[in-house]
C-alpha cells in the first residue's frame, strides 16, 4: 500500500508539473545546419558550398601590418585570434554545364573540414552530375576534394587552373622554392590530381580565356604563380570568384596593403587584390571569395582608404 500511495504522489507531481509548464530540457543538438546558400545571377544558379572551417592564428600570419594593428582590426569585428575562417567553394549552375570552382580540402585538412562533398548532396546535387571543375589555385583546400578515400570525387569532370599553377606544383622539385610550411603542399595535391591527369581530364589553361559561354578566367598571379579570377556572367549580372585574393576579411578589407605570408609572392598578390577591389566597388558586382565568413558572396562599398563588405542580402525566392 505504501508503494502505491508513493507511485501515485510521483504521477500526482509529475502531472503538476507538466501543468504548470515544466518539463525536461532538450538535449542540445550541437551541429550547425547543412552549409550550402543559393541564389540565381541572371539564368545561372550560383550555390555556395561549405567545406568547413579552419582557425588561423591571422596576428602571426599577417605581413605588411604595423605592430598590433591586425589584433585591433580583429577586435573592432569582435574577433580575437585564432580566427574560424571558413573555406568556401562555389558551384555554378548554367542550365547546360555544371561547374564546380573549388574543391575544398577532403583529408588534407582537418578534421574541421572537407564537407563540401556532403554540403553538395546536401544541396541536391551529385558529384557524378559535375561537368567541369575550375581550380583558383593548387592549395590543397582549393583543390584536395578532387581525391577523397583513394577515389576519384568526381568521375565525370574534366579539371581546369591556370598552366603556371600546374607546371609550378604538379614538379615535386619546386618544393624547394616555397615557404618551409608550405612544402607539405606537393604530395597532396599531386596525388589528388594524378587520377585526372592519368584519365586525361586535367585540362590547364593559358592565361585569359573564355572557358565556357559565361565564365572566363582573369589571372591574378601572386597568391601562387598562377592563380586565378573567374568571371561569371549572366544576362548582365556578375559574380566575380576570387579564390585567395585575399583571406581575413577584418583586416584586408580596411586595408589592402597587409598581405599574408601563404601567398608564394605578395609583391605581386597585393596589387592584384588593390585593382580587384577599386573594381569591384566601381562596378558593384557580387564577388564570392573563398575565406570570408560563408556563404563569403558579397559586394564591396569603398569606405575611406579601404572597403567595407557588404554580405549578399538573404533570399528564398527562386
Amino acid at each position: 500500500m505504501f508503494q502505491l500511495n508513493r507511485r501515485a504522489a510521483a504521477l500526482g507531481l509529475a502531472f503538476a508539473l507538466a501543468a504548470a509548464g515544466v518539463q525536461a530540457a532538450a538535449p542540445q543538438i550541437k551541429t550547425q545546419a547543412p552549409g550550402y546558400y543559393r541564389m540565381m545571377l541572371g539564368d545561372f544558379e550560383i550555390t555556395a558550398l561549405n567545406d568547413g572551417t579552419l582557425d588561423l592564428p591571422v596576428d602571426q600570419l599577417m605581413d605588411k601590418a604595423k605592430p598590433g594593428t591586425v589584433v585591433k582590426a580583429l577586435q573592432k569585428a569582435y574577433l580575437k585570434p585564432p580566427v574560424e575562417t571558413s573555406v568556401n567553394g562555389y558551384l555554378i549552375n548554367t542550365g547546360t554545364k555544371l561547374v564546380l570552382i573549388d574543391t575544398g580540402a577532403a583529408g588534407l585538412f582537418g578534421p574541421t573540414a572537407g564537407r563540401l562533398l556532403a554540403n553538395l548532396k546536401a544541396a541536391g546535387y551529385q558529384p557524378e552530375q559535375v561537368d567541369e571543375i575550375y581550380i583558383t589555385h593548387l592549395h590543397p583546400d582549393h583543390a584536395g576534394g578532387l581525391f577523397q578515400d583513394g577515389k576519384v570525387v568526381f568521375p565525370n569532370a574534366v579539371v581546369r587552373m591556370d598552366q603556371h599553377d600546374a607546371d609550378f606544383w604538379l614538379n615535386p622539385d619546386n618544393a624547394a622554392k616555397v615557404a618551409e610550411g608550405h612544402r607539405g603542399f606537393f604530395p597532396g595535391v599531386i596525388a589528388a590530381l594524378k587520377p585526372y591527369q592519368d584519365a586525361g581530364r586535367l585540362k590547364p589553361f593559358s592565361g585569359e580565356t573564355e572557358l565556357i559561354p559565361g565564365i572566363r578566367t582573369h589571372a591574378a598571379y601572386g597568391h601562387t604563380p598562377g592563380h586565378t579570377v573567374y568571371m561569371v556572367e549572366s544576362r548582365g549580372q556578375k559574380l566575380a570568384v576570387w579564390g585567395d585574393l585575399m583571406h581575413v576579411a577584418a583586416v584586408q578589407f580596411p586595408d589592402p596593403t597587409v598581405t599574408i605570408n601563404f601567398d608564394n609572392d605578395s609583391k605581386l598578390a597585393m596589387p592584384e587584390r588593390r585593382k580587384a577591389y577599386a573594381d569591384a566597388a566601381k562596378n558593384g558586382y557580387y564577388v564570392a571569395v573563398a575565406h570570408v565568413s560563408f556563404p563569403g558572396i558579397g559586394r564591396l562599398r569603398a569606405e575611406g582608404k579601404g572597403y567595407a563588405w557588404v554580405p549578399v542580402n538573404y533570399s528564398i525566392k527562386p
